[in-house]
């Protein structure tokens, strides 16, 4: 492998370092799985640099190495030729990534990454509730990570109170509330506090509480249909959509996973997770599996939706036998996660100019719907399009005309009355 990359001098170099089987290895590795030439070399440096710094320290074991891994890349960083702030912070960013890599690759059970894995909250007091979200509620992974992180921000509250678990009360939970109401929007709140209920119901059902606390979590008063769904009007979707670059290979990926947006008013999530069994080119039919409600749908693939993942699965996707549609444009091409499509609608609508408040991939799932409101399909029909589980989520569509309504804002009243 070094013969392919290296001069002898380069190759020697590297062989006296005492990980020199270990960076090889991870330089095979990086091959595998499509890296460049270029970005290999480029590895090289930090590795033998980490591997000196370490023998110095008297470092005899891989498994000592983690130990020292934020110490070098300190180090690793003042060594900058070009002595900016900037320049030393990508250098110790470069230095991190490779070197963490690699030990990812060679020492058993490491992690890496500059945060360690946060434990559960309340795990000692309550180290079954997980397992009860999962086997006995049935909740999916993302959605227990969710409970974590409610759960984590009251185990915190809790803490800079210097109570215990056993000193929960109602006055305290409501306190918990409140403060999380100054920070956050009112449905953040909400799902606080039902992550509250959820926990404290199972509390006193293991007997770790003497009592019953969920009543003592009030949900916020919510209105209904008292926002506006964030859509934009379809000329600004056409103006969206051309800003997009379709000549690289970023942004074939993008136009069509966006146009999947803007077509079938999907989640992010659900064009993140498709697979090209999901499509059916020769009925022209696509399948939605597993939505929000836990069922799936169907759709007639668009003319337009189909040319575009066409052109890119032809002229973009990197080859590889994952049947996840959607991947990262640079080695190891890994899929496209829920969070990189919202991303990238968020950065094309900016591009575009359009102003809309909190800009993301649901920016374009309320357009769609709005849309269909506007053509005057039933709430029922909609509702079942965009695979709502209550017909009362669609309700909101039904409150205004938002484009009549963006002409009377524009002092143009009259002609719109």
């Amino acid at each position: 492998m070094l013969e392919q990359l290296f001069f002898p001098r380069k190759i020697r170099r590297i062989r006296r370092c005492w990980l020199a089987g270990d960076i090889e290895q991870y330089l095979v590795w990086l091959q595998q799985r499509g890296f460049s030439e270029h970005l290999i070399r480029n590895r090289v440096p930090p590795l033998v640099h980490f591997g000196r710094f370490t023998r110095e320290r008297g470092v005899r074991s891989r498994e000592q190495l983690p130990d020292h891994v934020d110490a070098f890349v300190a180090q690793y960083g003042r060594q900058c030729r070009v002595h900016t702030r900037e320049a030393r912070k990508e250098r110790r960013w470069r230095g991190r990534r490779a070197v963490e890599q690699m030990l990812r690759l060679t020492v058993p059970g490491f992690r890496g990454g500059r945060w360690p894995a946060r434990p559960w909250p309340f795990a000692e007091t309550a180290p079954g509730f997980p397992d009860y979200l999962r086997d006995e509620r049935g909740l999916r992974a993302i959605t227990i990570r969710a409970h974590a992180h409610h759960l984590r921000l009251l185990e915190g509250f809790m803490s800079e109170e210097r109570l215990g678990f056993r000193d929960l009360t109602p006055a305290l939970l409501t306190a918990f509330v409140v403060a999380r109401s100054r920070k956050v929007s009112a449905a953040d709140v909400g799902a606080c506090t039902g992550v509250l209920r959820v926990f404290l119901t199972y509390a006193r059902r293991e007997r770790l509480i003497e009592r019953d606390l969920a009543s003592a979590v009030e949900r916020p008063k919510s209105y209904a249909l008292a926002t506006l769904p964030r859509s934009i009007t379809r000329d600004d979707v056409s103006r969206f959509l051309a800003v997009i670059d379709r000549k690289s290979n970023v942004g074939r990926r993008d136009y069509a996973m966006l146009l999947l947006l803007v077509t079938y008013g999907l989640r992010a999530r659900e064009v993140a997770a498709m697979t090209l069994d999901d499509f059916d080119w020769r009925r022209e039919r696509l399948r939605v599996p597993m939505r929000k409600g836990g069922h799936h749908h169907l759709y007639p693939l668009t003319a337009a939706t189909g040319l575009a993942v066409i052109e890119y699965l032809r002229k973009a996707r990197p080859s590889c036998t994952d049947r996840r549609v959607f991947r990262g444009a640079l080695a190891p091409f890994a899929p496209v996660e829920h969070h990189t499509v919202s991303h990238r609608a968020s950065l094309y609508l900016r591009r575009a100019g359009i102003e809309v408040r909190r800009p993301g991939s649901h920016t374009l799932r309320h357009s769609c719907v709005q849309r269909l409101v506007e053509a005057d399909f039933d709430l029922k029909a909609i509702g079942d399009f965009v695979g709502h589980r209550q017909p009362h989520t669609t309700q909101i569509y039904s409150k205004v005309s938002v484009e009549k309504l963006r002409e009377v804002a524009l002092a143009r009243g009259e002609a719109a009355l």
